[in-house]
C-alpha cells in the first residue's frame, strides 16, 4: 500500500486580460489568457491521524506565515472533494507538507496549484481513479483557478476564468516575475475597477463582453516575443497601481533593466515582465537584483499538474 505520494503543479501569471460588466452576485465575467510558468508547488500527502498542513519553501518566513495551516488551507478541502466524488463513506484525514515556490497573494495562482496537487496526489493514494471531467468541475467548485493549475499550458479563460480553452502550440516565452512583499486584495481591486469605471461615467454593470485577441494568440503560437509584448493587457493594472503606487516603479524598473514588456499580473500584486530570450532574463533578473528587488526568471508555458516520484 501507498504510504505517501508527492504531486507538483505550476504557478500561472495572466498575459492578457479583459474584465467585463460587474453581475448581480457581485462578480465579473472576465476573459484572460493564463501562461503556467516553470514555478512548481509541491505537495506530499500521507496518511494521518488528523487533519495536518505544513508549509516551507523558498519564500520569506513572512509569506510562509501566511499560509494557512489548518483544515481552512485549500489541500484539506480539495482533498475532502476526492472523497465526495469517489462516494467513500468515510474521507481518511490526511498530512499534507507543501513546499513552496510560487509568491503567497500575488496573484499567481499558489494557493490552486498546492490544491491541483492535493486532489491528483490524493486521488493516487486513495486509488479512487476519479474521472477527469469530474475533477475539473470540483476543482472550479474550489476555486477558478484550480482548473488551470491542472490543465497548465495556455490557456484562454472566461466566464469567471474557469471555463477553460487550451492554446495549442504556443512558443516558450521568458519572464522575469517581481514579488511585492505586501499582498493586494482581489475583491479591493475589482472594486477600485469599478470605481474608475464609474468616475469615467461608465456603468460598472453596462462593460462590452470581452473579445478574443486574436493578434496576442497568433504572435504566441509564432514565439515572436517582440509582438508578443506589443499585445499584453490587464483591465486591473491601472486600479492595481492606484491601490499600490510601487508598482509603477517596479514596472519602469524592469523597462530600465531590458524587458520587451512589464505588466501587473493579474489583480497583482506580482510584475511580469517579458524578455526576448533565456539570457535577456538572466540579465534583467541579476539587475533588479542589484537594485534591490527580488527578481525570478523563469518561463513558460510550462506542464499542469503532475505525479512525482517520491
Amino acid at each position: 500500500m501507498t504510504i505517501q505520494v508527492t504531486a507538483s503543479a505550476p504557478g500561472k501569471i495572466n498575459i492578457f486580460f479583459k474584465v467585463g460588466a460587474l453581475n448581480s452576485d457581485g462578480y465579473h465575467d472576465v476573459l484572460s489568457i493564463y501562461q503556467a510558468l516553470d514555478i512548481r508547488e509541491t505537495v506530499t500527502v500521507s496518511d494521518s491521524s488528523r487533519w495536518k498542513v505544513s508549509v516551507s519553501g523558498a519564500l520569506s518566513e513572512e509569506q510562509i506565515a501566511a499560509v494557512p495551516t489548518g483544515e481552512d488551507n485549500l489541500v484539506v478541502r480539495a482533498a475532502k472533494s476526492i472523497g465526495q466524488l469517489a462516494a467513500l463513506t468515510r474521507i481518511p484525514e490526511l498530512g499534507f507538507e507543501i513546499t513552496k515556490n510560487v509568491p503567497v497573494a500575488g496573484g499567481m495562482g499558489g494557493g490552486s496549484a498546492d490544491a491541483a496537487a492535493a486532489m491528483m496526489a490524493v486521488d493516487d493514494l486513495w486509488e479512487t481513479h476519479v474521472d477527469g471531467e469530474a475533477l475539473i468541475k470540483a476543482a472550479a467548485e474550489l476555486g477558478a483557478d484550480i482548473p488551470f493549475a491542472l490543465l497548465g499550458g495556455t490557456a484562454i479563460g472566461i466566464g469567471r476564468g474557469d471555463k477553460l480553452d487550451p492554446i495549442d502550440d504556443v512558443q516558450k516565452l521568458h519572464w522575469v516575475l517581481v514579488p511585492m512583499d505586501a499582498g493586494l486584495s482581489t475583491p479591493r481591486v475589482y472594486a477600485k475597477l469599478d470605481e474608475m469605471r464609474a468616475a469615467k461615467g461608465q456603468d460598472p454593470s453596462h462593460v462590452p463582453t470581452p473579445q478574443v485577441p486574436h493578434e496576442l494568440i497568433d504572435a504566441l503560437v509564432n514565439g515572436d516575443a517582440r509582438e508578443v509584448a506589443k499585445h499584453l493587457h490587464n483591465d486591473l493594472q491601472d486600479a492595481a497601481v492606484s491601490l499600490m503606487p510601487e508598482l509603477s516603479v517596479t514596472m519602469d524598473a524592469g523597462l530600465a533593466a531590458g524587458a520587451l514588456a512589464a505588466m501587473v499580473s493579474g489583480s497583482g500584486p506580482t510584475i511580469a515582465m517579458l524578455a526576448e530570450s533565456e539570457e535577456a532574463a538572466e540579465s534583467i533578473a541579476n539587475r533588479l537584483a542589484f537594485e534591490g528587488y527580488i527578481a525570478i526568471p523563469t518561463f513558460g508555458p510550462a506542464k499542469g499538474t503532475l505525479l512525482e516520484k517520491n
